[in-house]
C-alpha cells in the first residue's frame, strides 16, 4: 500500500548512561547524557517534524532520554512505552513498527544500540546526500538519530524501503 506523502520515522538512540550499581534496565542517564539528550531535542524540532507517536523502551535512560528531548518540540507527540524495544534486534523492532496504525504518519522510536544503528542500514536503500557517509564516519553514538522517509504503511515497512534522510549526532 503506497501513501500519499512519505511516512517519516526518526530511530533515536538514548544519551550517555551512568553506570551505578543497578541493573542494567535501572541505568540513568550520566550529566553528559542529560545535555546531549536536551540538545538533540532542540535538533529534533529544528527537523521540523511533527510526530503523531513515540515508542520509548522502558529501560530508564530511554525514559530519560525522552522526557529530555520531548521539552524541545514544539508539539508533544503521544509516548507508548514499549517493553519490546529493550534490547531488541532490528528484526523485533520491525515487528513492532509492523503494529503501528496507519493513521500515525510520523513516528520516533526511542532505543538502544545496536538495533538503532542496525535497523537504520537495514530500512534504508538510499541515502540524501552525505548522510550515509557521516553515519558510517560517526556510527551511532549515544544521542545519535537517524530520519527515515518511506512510501509504504507501516505494516509494509521492511529492509529497503526508506531512504535514510537525515542523520545526528552530538559533538564529542
Amino acid at each position: 500500500m503506497s501513501v500519499a506523502e512519505p511516512r517519516k520515522i526518526v530511530l533515536f538512540r538514548h544519551a550517555k548512561a551512568d553506570w551505578p550499581q543497578v541493573t542494567d534496565h535501572e541505568r540513568p542517564l550520566a550529566e553528559r547524557g542529560r545535555m546531549d539528550a536536551a540538545v538533540a531535542g532542540r535538533r529534533l524540532a529544528d527537523n521540523g517534524i511533527s510526530f503523531d507517536l513515540a515508542l520509548c523502551s522502558t529501560a530508564v535512560r530511554t525514559r530519560e532520554t525522552w522526557k529530555l528531548a520531548v521539552q524541545e518540540l514544539p508539539h508533544r507527540p503521544k509516548t507508548v512505552y514499549e517493553e519490546r524495544l529493550y534490547e531488541a534486534s532490528p528484526g523485533e523492532i520491525i515487528a513492532v513498527l509492523n503494529e503501528v496504525p496507519d493513521d500515525n504518519r510520523n513516528l520516533i522510536l526511542i532505543g538502544h544500540n545496536p538495533g538503532m544503528h542496525g535497523l537504520t542500514e537495514i530500512l534504508s536503500s538510499t541515502a540524501d546526500g552525505d548522510t550515509r557517509e557521516r553515519m558510517e564516519r560517526r556510527g551511532f553514538p549515544a544521542a545519535a538519530f537517524a530520519v527515515l522517509s518511506f512510501d509504504c504503511s507501516w505494516k509494509g515497512l521492511e529492509p529497503g524501503v526508506a531512504a535514510l534522510a537525515d542523520y545526528w549526532a552530538p559533538s564529542e
